[in-house]
């Protein structure tokens, strides 16, 4: 384009040149030269070639392509610094090239303003490109930066909720395993290690290994139906446990030779929201099954108290046995890690450890909206 437009404009006057002004026909065609040379560096020195280029457009017309595209490329930086000299100097030379070059045609020069209101008339266009260019590309590179922050943001919400619907399968599988395995594990300990076990004892055993075997499939199933089905809505999914099934929760527990005590102070407990018990029932369940796996043969206490206004405080207590083999039951680790999780996302607080009479303390308290 540099040396298409250079040529258009040179060949305006270079046989009166070649005819009239032999030596301004050598300078005009080197000069044009040396302006296609110094225009592969106009992104690495665009201010200087810009302004070299722009004033040998004052005595060599094939140059004006090269410098011509030479501003516009300094124009797209849109900086007015530099764009202000550039755009005087290319007035002044294109005044500077009326006077010098000869016109061709038998009707003599325009008058000299001619050329002034030529020479500002291109600068303007000159500038008015480049800067088009320079706020486009600045656009589509904003556009390019969104577009690549958006992904990013778009990947790392994708990576939290993989690790959040990880975070929730795990604890619900916890829950409702965990429970009903620690106590087929348990008589199972006993069927194995205990050779002094009557028949009536093992046909018990053998009853509840059975029973809770049958109930954690049960259990698997049906959580596993509700991980994969996404329309929570649906009626034939079974409600979660809250504190309406406690009593059930805690007649199994005697029944596999648990001793509990429950004191339950919770007034108007149809009010409980649904997540609300569901949480407390959780705790509670955990709470037995780290009781049973740790501390066996130890009685328990649980305790469900509150009301609307002020919350639902569960608490768990059972004496710590120093100094035996508590359980050869594996634990993940992760029991009391998930009753933290639950009460921070029910927007409650959980302590748990040792107490100075010797006992092991799980509280969490719950909001309960009045």
């Amino acid at each position: 384009m540099a040396v298409a437009f250079g040529g258009v404009v040179w060949g305006t006057v270079a046989l009166e040149q070649w005819r009239d002004m032999r030596w301004l026909f050598v300078t005009d065609i080197s000069l044009g030269i040396v302006s296609l040379a110094l225009y592969q560096f106009r992104r690495r020195w665009p201010l200087a070639v810009a302004l070299i280029t722009t004033l040998f457009g004052a005595v060599s017309a094939s140059s004006v392509g090269a410098g011509s595209l030479a501003f516009i490329s300094l124009a797209t930086r849109r900086r007015l610094t530099e764009i202000v000299p550039v755009s005087i100097l290319s007035v002044v030379t294109t005044l500077t090239y009326y006077f010098v070059q000869p016109q061709p045609g038998p009707g003599g020069k325009d008058p000299w303003y001619v050329g002034l209101l030529f020479g500002i008339a291109v600068t303007a266009i000159a500038v008015a490109i480049g800067m088009y260019i320079g706020a486009r590309r600045e656009l589509l590179a904003t556009l390019e930066d969104r577009a690549e922050r958006a992904e990013r943001e778009q990947a790392l919400g994708v990576a939290q909720a993989q690790a959040q619907e990880r975070n929730r399968i795990a604890r619900e599988m916890h829950d409702v395993l965990a429970h009903r395995m620690s106590l087929v594990a348990m008589h199972a300990g006993a069927l194995a290690y205990r050779d002094n076990l009557t028949s009536d004892e093992i046909h018990e055993a053998a009853e509840v290994i059975q029973a809770n075997s049958h109930r954690a499939l049960t259990d698997l199933r049906e959580i596993l139906g509700v991980l994969r089905d996404s329309d929570a809505d649906d009626p034939l999914h079974r409600p979660q446990p809250t504190l309406s099934s406690l009593d059930e929760l805690i007649e199994d527990e005697r029944g596999a030779g648990a001793r509990i005590s429950l004191h339950r102070e919770v007034s108007r407990g149809e009010d409980l929201p649904e997540s609300i018990g569901r949480t407390a029932y959780r705790v509670i369940q955990e709470s037995l099954t780290n009781a049973r796996k740790h501390s066996p043969d130890t009685s328990v206490d649980v305790t469900v108290k509150g009301q609307p206004g002020a919350g639902l405080t569960v608490e768990v207590r059972n004496p710590l046995r120093v100094g035996t083999d508590s359980s050869s039951t594996p634990g993940s680790g992760f029991g009391l890690i998930g009753l933290a999780e639950r009460a921070t996302l029910a927007h409650g607080s959980f302590e748990q450890g040792r107490t100075a009479d010797g006992e092991f303390r799980v509280r969490t308290w719950l909001p309960w909206p009045s």
